[in-house]
C-alpha cells in the first residue's frame, strides 16, 4: 500500500497556473502508475492525467492536453501537476492515485490521496 499526500492547490485566476505536488511513501516508487483525478461539485470523477512508471509514458485527457503537465521524480517519491492556462471549469478536488497497472480509469486504483482544492476563478 502506497501512503499519498497532496499538496499546491488553492485559488487562482483564470488563465493562472498552478503546480500540484503529490508525495508518496514506499521504497518501490518507480513501480508505480502515477495519475491525477478531479472531482467538481455534483459531477462524478474524472481522468486528468497518468504517467507510468518510468515517466516515459504519459496520457492526458482531452480537456487538459497541451495545458497541463504530468511529471515524476522517482529520487524524491513525488508526481507533479504542472497546470497552466487555467480555466473556472478546471474547478474540482484534485486526487493522486497510485496502482501499479498503467490505466486512465479511477476504479483501476487501489491508492488515493486525500485531495487538494483548486479553484479558479472568472
Amino acid at each position: 500500500q502506497v501512503q499519498l499526500v497532496e499538496s499546491g492547490g488553492g485559488l487562482v485566476q483564470a488563465g493562472g497556473s498552478l503546480t500540484l505536488s503529490c508525495a508518496t511513501s514506499g521504497r518501490t516508487f518507480n513501480s508505480y502508475t502515477m495519475g491525477w483525478f478531479r472531482q467538481a461539485p455534483g459531477k462524478e470523477r474524472e481522468f486528468v492525467a497518468v504517467v507510468g512508471g518510468s515517466g516515459g509514458t504519459r496520457t492526458y485527457a482531452a480537456s487538459v492536453k497541451g495545458r497541463f503537465t504530468i511529471s515524476r521524480d522517482n529520487a524524491k517519491n513525488t508526481v507533479y501537476l504542472q497546470m497552466n492556462s487555467l480555466k473556472p471549469e478546471d474547478t474540482a478536488v484534485y486526487y493522486c492515485a497510485a496502482d501499479r497497472r498503467y490505466s486512465t480509469l479511477s476504479d483501476q486504483y487501489t491508492d488515493w490521496g486525500q485531495g487538494t482544492q483548486v479553484t479558479v476563478s472568472s
